[in-house]
């Protein structure tokens, strides 16, 4: 379900822009507001639905599950924390889900994250993620290989 954006709702903030992982959310530089430039690409990660402080950002449904005249509205609950799914169907039936936010600051809510240290910008920026696990052997160094080991035609 790709996002969409209500343009009345919209205030140009910019944190949607900030935290969608397929660089689709931008700001459109006529309007000054958040518009997804490409719902076909959409990760349905819902980042910039969580993200959204004036809940702007809506979820539009698969035409198999909520046909034409369906709605899918999100609340975002802080104070709460957490964030409501519902969705109403064209018959009039209601379906609603609530999750919780798991957007909150550096182990803040997620005991084990509260109790390692914050990351240097090495970590940061390697390729390994923080819970991968020993077993992966991710504390060895990758293999290095020379342009010269590539010959044409030759796959290993």
């Amino acid at each position: 379900m790709s996002t969409f954006v209500y343009m009345t709702k919209c205030d140009g903030c910019g944190h949607c822009v900030d935290i969608c992982p397929s660089d689709i959310m931008h700001i459109d530089p006529t309007t000054r507001r958040a518009v997804n430039i490409e719902p076909n690409m959409c990760w349905e990660c819902y980042s910039c639905v969580k993200a959204c402080p004036n809940e702007a950002i809506d979820a539009r449904g698969y035409a198999d599950f909520a046909p034409m005249g369906h709605s899918v509205r999100v609340l975002r609950e802080e104070e709460k924390g957490t964030i409501s799914w519902r969705i109403k169907f064209r018959n009039g039936t209601e379906k609603n889900f609530v999750s919780p936010i798991t957007t909150k600051p550096w182990g803040e809510y997620i005991p084990k994250l509260a109790e390692a240290d914050e990351p240097n910008q090495g970590e940061i920026n390697s390729q390994i993620l923080y819970s991968e696990p020993e077993g992966l052997n991710t504390k060895k160094e990758l293999p290095t290989i020379s342009k010269s080991s590539f010959k044409k035609g030759v796959y290993y």
